[in-house]
């Protein structure tokens, strides 16, 4: 029988290891069973299915999916915590074979054991973004997604257009994925207590809306609306599509006095496959203003 990891059990691998958590590493460690398996549960996470954890830390939800009879996959860039992990879940009971640990960082990673067809994880706070959508991109077969994240980001990934929050990772995520918030969680479960509230946030994915070449010039059509999104496509995307793109925006569907915030993934893909039919390549030499990961 798995037994999961309490306020106790969660100090004394920490003390072992003289370990700190760094804000750096965005390391905020459950500590309540219970929350675990709500998450555990939230995901619906089926006996003998291979899940992908990212940042497992000291193993607090890792126990949850083996005790719902999960193989899991972890992902952890602190080696520390890597080496620790395999032990600490053979002493709480894991089954041989259920834990296999992934020593690297989550947005380098390119392959991964077991063909997982889930995604769980408390994902790092500071990175969260980039490392859902690395991990969507890269890794095809998983069909499902339950993440925690600060609440302020999954408001934004889940957010639909018009709202005040739609922004560059809405957009993103939607062309993965069916994305929903899943419940709130408290900050007493957590050590250290973190500075912002947590959100969970279910992804359900669907059949993406266009080929590989579309969507990278659907990225730098969103990276340019949201750079500067309170102005009207027209100028906000004449950076990318030139002197003609009212007239490549029109001839989208698309009204090019609306702004970014407004269009759905398909009206960002209608503007990309004008593009593209316009000069049967894409944007690969446009310039795209910097814009923040959390516009």
């Amino acid at each position: 029988m798995v037994k999961l990891l309490g306020p106790n059990e969660i100090r004394s691998l920490a003390a072992r290891l003289d370990l700190a958590p760094t804000k750096k590493l965005g390391q905020n460690f459950v500590i309540d069973p219970n929350t675990g398996r709500r998450i555990v549960a939230a995901a619906d996470v089926v006996a003998g299915e291979r899940v992908v954890e990212i940042g497992p830390g000291l193993g607090s939800l890792t126990l949850g999916l083996i005790e719902a009879g999960a193989s899991v996959t972890a992902v952890e860039i602190d080696r520390r915590l890597a080496a620790l992990l395999p032990e600490t879940a053979s002493t709480m009971g894991a089954p041989d074979g259920t834990l296999e640990v992934v020593s690297a960082d989550a947005l380098e990673v390119t392959e991964l054991p077991g063909d997982p067809v889930a995604l769980v994880a408390n994902l790092p706070y500071n990175v969260s973004v980039p490392v859902l959508l690395h991990f969507l991109e890269t890794f095809p077969g998983i069909q499902r997604g339950l993440v925690m994240v600060q609440a302020e980001v999954g408001e934004r990934l889940a957010a639909g257009p018009g709202s005040r929050t739609y922004g560059i990772p809405s957009v993103k995520a939607a062309w993965y994925a069916d994305v929903r918030l899943a419940g709130r969680i408290g900050r007493h479960v957590f050590w250290p207590a973190p500075n912002v509230d947590s959100i969970l946030v279910r992804l359900d994915r669907h059949e993406q809306p266009g080929t590989e070449a579309e969507r990278l010039v659907v990225w730098k059509l969103v990276d340019a609306a949201f750079g500067q999104r309170r102005k009207m496509l027209r100028q906000s995307l004449s950076g990318v599509l030139g002197s003609d793109a009212s007239a490549i925006i029109e001839a989208a569907g698309v009204d090019p006095t609306a702004r970014g915030e407004r269009l759905t993934v398909a009206d960002f893909l209608a503007i990309a496959r004008t593009v593209t039919g316009l000069d049967g390549a894409g944007l690969d030499g446009a310039e795209i203003p910097s814009t923040p990961a959390l516009p």
